[in-house]
């Protein structure tokens, strides 16, 4: 779970500098200072461990006197104890001073580390809440000698996949794993302990292998102590205004401030109990974070019997009023929109997702009474059409279609009504062929909309089938928006992105599908290989769809800038990216096939890297789809080849081609396209590459020209053609790609026993990287179990690419005699044939140490 921050504590120590450990209580501040120190322990370390406590923070010198120091009697005073500690430091060998809830070590014992610490050169780790000002005494500890600082944000949708998993035992599905991370807001603590209470409360129960919630609710008075302990550091007064604010919801700032204080609002979110953000509808909106602990107060008998505070909060509601609130290159613009999503990450989504799950409820209810008291098609196509991007309450869904009233009703909320009818049909299991039979049916009674209806066939047809030859529907002057938008997606699917890009050249947004045309737009250009532009619109544009609350534009503009990112080798954002949508939950029926294909494209990076990926988040998607889709990640199919890749090459080679033959075979030649240059990039072989040039050869497409000539060279071992290509090289669309090639043909190479190939790819591919260095990971197959190496062998195979024997042994404190015994087995187990390739093999798997 905290392996980077780990690891990173690890290197700093290990250059003489002190790291400083600051999160939210329950972010795991311990943990990972606990693993640190045994991994020290491990190296030769003698660790000095000072712990603050809570109930002994006013008591003189407890924490030091923890230490178990020998004083002669009379001598206690700080001087004293610090020349004891001091002396110990001084001591042959190497030493850390560990301090644990810096913030709650006493005055008297911060005096003893302070005078030690300016007697001795060793480094310290301590832990503090990111939230606490640092006192003056505190900071005389930690500003002696070189500090760095590590900061612990909360778990986004992957990590809780996880840590469930660890916890449970087995996976949570898709939903539960959303519901918890929004609970806890990405606590750790509050993870670990609302699976735990709910699995022991039957809240949580497990079926088929999957951990699934029994109910509504993951509350239990189980948790009380859990928060109690988060709101152990506030005042009454802080705890009363998070109890108004529990009454109140979410809500606008300028009305909180009427009931709260805002020198407590500013406290609370210094404090990490408020979340605020905006809102394009409601201004300036803020809520409780984390979320559980607003079921805390709600929960609790003795607190819900407030009158007076609920009676006036709600006569000070009555009296405020509720109106909602009121050129540079691609590259410039790149930087910036993906600046503006790394600086989102620190953020918390899991209350964003809380926001979201608001809004669609308060937008549901307040349409589904509108409805109710009128049922006219008006209102049903109103309230369907949060469906088609919250989630669905199917059988509220299906008796709004089936009770409206369709007399005199507008023809575009008819149309509307019966493309959701249908829509609900391949949702409810129905089938495509259900789905066109509702649609055939309306159009046999409303003729004038056959042209629009027949759209929609073609439509669902596309996307749940097969994609019709070419010719097929209307895109001159007589057609319909939505009918041009049709065939701007079928030439999409056929992988003729610029063919779709002018088809719906100054096409308007459809009121039907009102983001298809912005989708359309947006993976025309990824697919082109314009890359970077197509990034830039789609992170422009999920940024404005989050600001208006529309979960609809938040995951399908997810998904095409996901595809930009994990092209470019930008993983941690695609994962954050996609995490961010995951804690939503599942969307409605028309993007929930995103959703689904997102959960696989997240499972591909497990996939490569572990031998048994059944931890994998991309279980939680649905299995029962076909193997092939319109789009990457809609068919299973390429994830259960790389999921169940067997790394034999011939066999991978086989399997492959004949998956991109049948995506060919359905019409979806732009998944055939992006599968087999994904499969070149982790296993290059003859079949697949020969399918990839015939693919890009009939689609006219050449900004991939570089690669195919690149990987021709690889696949037929042609090392002098390679060497030239790869010299004459520009960076150009596949720069990442081409790395990912290189390793991946080094793997193939040393799977195949071929010595004298895998050194000269081991050294073009080192060269390549040299010229194009990149602090993106390459995405490649792991060969061999990762725990087959020794914790030794790992640390020497991770150096052994660049240092000697010698300096090797220096590094570690070992002799040169035994790194090169450690080489040996090293080799040996991972069938590397150099130490270059073993570097490269285990530097994949295993951060350097």
């Amino acid at each position: 779970m905290f392996d980077t921050e780990v690891q990173r504590i690890l290197d700093y120590v290990g250059h003489g500098i002190g790291v400083r450990v600051v999160g939210a209580p329950g972010s795991g501040k311990t943990t990972v200072a606990s693993n640190a120190v045994f991994n020290l322990e491990k190296t030769g370390f003698t660790i000095h461990s000072v712990t603050g406590l809570r109930t002994h923070r006013n008591i003189p010198y407890a924490a030091v006197k923890g230490l178990g120091m020998e004083m002669r009697p009379g001598r206690s005073g700080v001087l004293d104890l610090a020349d004891v500690m001091a002396s110990q430091l001084a001591k042959t060998g190497k030493h850390l001073i560990l301090v644990d809830d810096l913030h709650l070590v006493d005055n008297e014992s911060l005096a003893v580390l302070e005078a030690v610490r300016q007697q001795s050169a060793a480094p310290m780790i301590a832990t503090a809440p990111e939230t606490h000002t640092l006192s003056r005494g505190q900071l005389a500890v930690v500003n002696q000698g070189r500090e760095a600082v590590i900061q612990l944000d909360p778990l986004h949708y992957e990590q809780v996949h996880a840590l469930l998993a660890r916890v449970l035992g087995g996976p949570a599905d898709a939903d539960t794993t959303a519901r918890i991370l929004t609970k806890s807001a990405g606590n750790p603590r509050l993870v670990v302990k609302i699976a735990e209470t709910g699995s022991l409360g039957n809240l949580l129960i497990r079926r088929e292998g999957v951990w699934r919630m029994s109910s509504g609710t993951l509350w239990s008075d189980h948790l009380s102590g859990a928060v109690e302990a988060l709101l152990a550091e506030l005042s009454e007064e802080e705890v009363t205004a998070l109890h108004s604010m529990a009454i109140l919801g979410t809500a606008r700032v300028d009305v909180l401030e009427k009931i709260v204080s805002p020198e407590t609002l500013d406290s609370l979110e210094r404090h990490g109990f408020l979340s605020v953000m905006d809102d394009h509808h409601n201004g300036t909106i803020a809520a409780i974070s984390p979320p559980v602990v607003v079921d805390y107060f709600r929960g609790k008998r003795t607190l819900r019997d407030r009158h007076i505070l609920r009676s006036k909060i709600a006569g000070i509601l009555e009296s405020t009023p509720q109106s909602p609130g009121n050129d540079l290159t691609t590259a410039d613009c790149l930087s910036r929109v993906l600046s503006a999503l790394r600086l989102e990450r620190g953020n918390d989504d899991a209350v964003t997702a809380r926001h979201f799950h608001e809004h669609s409820a308060s937008r549901e209810r307040a349409r589904f009474e509108r409805w109710e008291a009128n049922k006219s098609a008006a209102n049903a196509a109103a309230l369907l059409r949060v469906y088609w991007g919250a989630p669905v309450d199917v059988l509220r869904a299906k008796r709004v279609v089936k009770e409206s009233s369709t007399l005199g009703a507008d023809p575009t909320d008819l149309l509307f009504l019966a493309i959701t009818r249908a829509l609900l049909a391949i949702y409810d299991g129905g089938g495509l062929t259900a789905a066109v039979e509702v649609l055939r049916e309306f159009a046999e009674g409303n003729p004038e909309q056959k042209a629009d209806i027949e759209a929609a066939i073609l439509f669902l047809t596309a996307s749940h089938g097969r994609v019709p030859g070419p010719g097929i529907g209307r895109t001159g002057e007589k057609a319909r928006t939505f009918e041009v938008l049709t065939q701007g997606l079928l030439e999409l699917y056929r992988g003729q992105p610029n063919g779709a890009l002018r088809i719906i050249e100054g096409a308007d947004d459809d009121e039907l599908f009102p983001h298809l045309r912005p989708f359309i737009h947006g993976f025309a250009l990824f697919a082109a290989g314009r890359v970077d532009e197509s990034l830039v619109f789609a992170l422009e544009w999920r940024a404005e769809a989050r600001k208006n609350m529309d979960q609809f534009g938040v995951v399908t503009s997810s998904y095409v800038a996901v595809h930009g990112l994990l092209y470019s080798g930008h993983f941690d954002e695609a994962e954050y990216l996609m995490s961010s949508v995951f804690a939503m939950g599942r969307p409605g029926f028309v993007v929930d096939t995103l959703y689904d294909a997102m959960l696989r494209l997240a499972g591909l990076r497990h996939a490569t890297t572990t031998l048994t990926p059944k931890l994998s988040i991309a279980t939680q998607a649905r299995t029962e789809v076909p193997d092939v889709g319109p789009l990457p990640g809609v068919g299973k199919g390429a994830y259960v080849l790389i999921a169940d890749a067997e790394l034999l090459p011939a066999a991978f080679d086989r399997q492959a081609g004949r998956l991109i033959k049948r995506q060919l075979r359905s019409g979806y030649v732009l998944e055939a396209m992006l599968t087999a240059l994904l499969c070149t990039c982790l296993l290059p072989g003859r079949q697949v590459l020969d399918l990839l040039q015939k693919i890009l050869r009939e689609s006219g497409i050449t900004v991939h020209e570089h690669f195919v000539a690149i990987a021709t060279a690889v696949v037929e071992t042609d090392h002098q053609l390679l060497g030239l290509l790869l010299k004459h090289y520009e960076p150009d669309v596949d720069v990442y790609e081409i790395g990912m090639l290189l390793r991946s043909a080094l793997k193939r190479h040393v799977l195949e026993g071929d010595t004298t190939a895998a050194e000269a790819i081991a050294k073009a591919s080192s060269s390549f990287a040299a010229r194009f260095p990149t602090a993106n990971e390459q995405l490649a197959f792991n060969t061999f179990e990762a725990s087959s190496l020794t914790e030794r062998e790992v640390e020497v195979a991770s150096l052994a690419g660049y240092l000697s024997n010698v300096e090797i042994g220096e590094r570690l404190r070992i002799s040169a005699r035994t790194v090169e015994n450690h080489i040996s087995n090293a080799l040996r187990k991972t069938g590397a044939t150099s130490r270059t390739s073993l570097f490269i093999l285990v530097g994949n798997t295993f951060p350097p140490k």
